[in-house]
């Protein structure tokens, strides 16, 4: 017969386990500290030596890392998909630009129409909250907060959409953003007509979401893309246009 003897798990494994889910449904998040040794074992209610089996056991598999006194953290290689040298590639072709907005694009698209289909309440509620900031944040001359938030509410749209593939994926996709790898997000937040047109965009994403509406989620959010991809194009041209300018400018000049 194919059955085995059931065996008791040892508390570090559910320990591991616990940890495990927290990282694959992004509650955990990459670079974030977890609490002390003590006051995890607590939370837990496991002894230390277990909990410090567990973490070895996570660290060992590069998911967790600790750094000298500060404690133990998330491992930030979590949401780089990408090795060094292809984002390098990346960032050197404008074709891997518009391909990475055609990529968000069509998975914010279905990740906005899930989130409206099988967000909870309480997802529901977190968008609205960071859209609410991003308004206020959009009274400030500076654009800095309104972009950071532009990003948080993008991705706890991908968290509402309870697909953890896609999250980790848009995470990734997101990370190129934090390093600068396509363009800086604060440059296309810079004008204030741009910046009134992209919160009326998210408006209308965070609407048809808190309508439970996934048609209009989906296409709100693909939207979006498309007036970025605009945006980009158009400043691409417009710095091949100066770059010929100048050039044209240096000629003249040396008649």
């Amino acid at each position: 017969m194919p059955f085995q003897r059931i065996q008791p798990e040892k508390l570090s494994q559910s320990v591991v386990r616990q940890i495990e889910l927290l990282l694959l449904r992004g509650i955990l998040r990459p670079g974030e500290r977890l609490p002390s040794e003590r006051e995890l074992a607590e939370k837990l209610g496991v002894s230390r030596p277990s909990l410090r089996e567990a973490i070895a056991e996570l660290q060992s598999r590069g998911l967790l890392t600790s750094k000298a006194g500060a404690g133990m953290y998330v491992a930030d290689l979590l949401d780089s998909a990408f090795s060094d040298s292809l984002v390098r590639l990346f960032a050197s072709h404008d074709e891997a630009l518009f391909d990475y907005i055609s990529f968000r694009r069509d998975l914010e698209g279905m990740s906005a129409e899930r989130a409206a289909r099988f967000g909870s309440d309480m997802d529901l509620k977190i968008i609205d909250a960071i859209y609410q900031k991003m308004e206020a944040a959009h009274l400030l001359r500076d654009p800095t907060e309104e972009a950071r938030l532009d990003a948080e509410f993008h991705l706890s749209i991908v968290e509402a959409s309870h697909n953890i593939i896609m999250l980790h994926m848009l995470r990734a996709m997101f990370n190129l953003l934090h390093q600068g790898v396509f363009y800086n997000r604060q440059m296309i937040f810079r004008q204030r007509g741009t910046r009134d047109e992209l919160l009326a965009q998210h408006k209308a994403v965070n609407n048809a979401l808190q309508k439970r509406d996934p048609a209009g989620a989906g296409a709100a959010a693909r939207a979006h893309l498309d007036y970025v991809e605009t945006l980009m194009s158009d400043l691409k041209r417009s710095e091949k246009n100066e770059a010929i300018a100048r050039l044209r400018f240096e000629h003249v000049t040396t008649l």
